[in-house]
């Protein structure tokens, strides 16, 4: 008995399988070799990515896509390699909030998070699993990062912040009398309030008022708007989520009080707005989904930079114009990379 169990043991360390040796005959487990190479191992570690986005709208819909699409390209395929957990917080704090603390409790290899409520829910439930966040405006204002360059800790990702000269200058090219610009925005929401403080910095010197139009929830967004009729040239929208989730109401109370919508949006212009000149969000989420990449290869997500875009697209619709009450200058269309009928 003692020279067969000596015997068994040396058919195991010689990875030789016969059957004097219990269970040989079991199937080998998936990703293992069966092809005789002994020891070869083909598994391929399945990775964990959760994304979560503060709301469903066209444009953080498709950071969500280019995020997915990057992750794809670069061989990490959901269901083989790659498993993915989306999460949408319907527009509510709170549930952003829940969302996040699950995501930490499942312990992901990363975690994206779309829109400024979402990162920052995040950003308070864990200091230690990488961070990727995209689509917001100001990352240090809302205290996501303390520098662009590389944070030392847990957080990167992608910002679509906006210079504002493009947009005062494509509001003056539309409305070259202007004096009075309309704001529709959630005061809850940093990116907002952040874009009207810079809006007045900016427009203030050029003579031009900014009128405030708050809505705390997008059930809000019509009633602001048209408090602004009659007060102002313009209304002016940014990528403000409660605003940009609810825009076909924006678009039927500025169409019936004949207020242009112009908009930092690409996407709002199908939806109503005359013109948007802004980021295109799908390759904002390729930008994010590569700083994924990196993580999941082994880099540390304090050491990535915040990805910037630095082309700006221009997004026009002459038929909205004309239901807003206004003709867009034949100089604008001939300057956008899709006019919209």
């Amino acid at each position: 008995m003692l020279y067969q169990n000596r015997f068994a043991k040396a058919l195991l360390w010689g990875g030789v399988c016969t059957a004097i040796l219990t269970g040989c005959n079991q199937p080998a487990k998936e990703g293992t070799a069966t092809d005789g190479t002994a020891g070869a191992d083909t598994t391929t570690e399945m990775k964990t990515v959760a994304i979560t986005a503060i709301v469903e709208h066209p444009a953080l819909d498709a950071v969500r896509k280019g995020v997915i699409d990057e992750l794809n390209e670069a061989g990490f395929k959901d269901g083989e390699n790659l498993k993915i957990n989306f999460q949408s917080a319907q527009g509510n704090t709170a549930t952003a909030g829940q969302i996040a603390k699950q995501f930490v409790a499942d312990n992901s290899d990363v975690i994206i998070a779309i829109g400024t409520p979402s990162a920052q829910s995040v950003a308070a439930a864990t200091s230690s699993i990488p961070l990727v966040f995209s689509a917001v405006t100001d990352p240090v204002e809302a205290k996501l990062v303390s520098k662009l360059d590389g944070s030392g800790t847990n957080v990167t990702g992608g910002s679509d912040a906006l210079p504002y000269e493009p947009q005062i200058d494509l509001m003056r090219q539309i409305i070259p009398s202007l004096k009075n610009v309309g704001y529709v925005y959630s005061p809850g929401e940093v990116n907002s309030t952040i874009i009207l403080k810079n809006l007045k910095e900016k427009l203030t010197p050029l003579g031009i008022k900014v009128h405030e139009a708050p809505a705390q929830r997008s059930t809000d967004i019509a009633m602001a708007a048209r408090s602004l009729e009659g007060k102002v040239d313009m209304i002016y929208t940014s990528t403000d989520n409660n605003v940009v989730s609810a825009y076909e109401s924006l678009y039927q109370a500025a169409k019936e009080s004949k207020i242009p919508l112009i908009a930092s949006d690409t996407s709002s212009v199908e939806r109503g707005a005359i013109a948007a000149l802004g980021v295109n969000y799908y390759d904002l989420g390729r930008e994010t989904g590569k700083i994924v990449v990196r993580i999941l290869n082994g880099e540390k997500a304090g050491a990535i930079p915040v990805y910037t875009p630095k082309v700006l697209d221009l997004y026009v619709s002459p038929k909205h114009a004309k239901e807003q009450g206004i003709t867009l200058p034949q100089a604008v269309i001939d300057k956008a990379k899709e006019v919209v009928e």
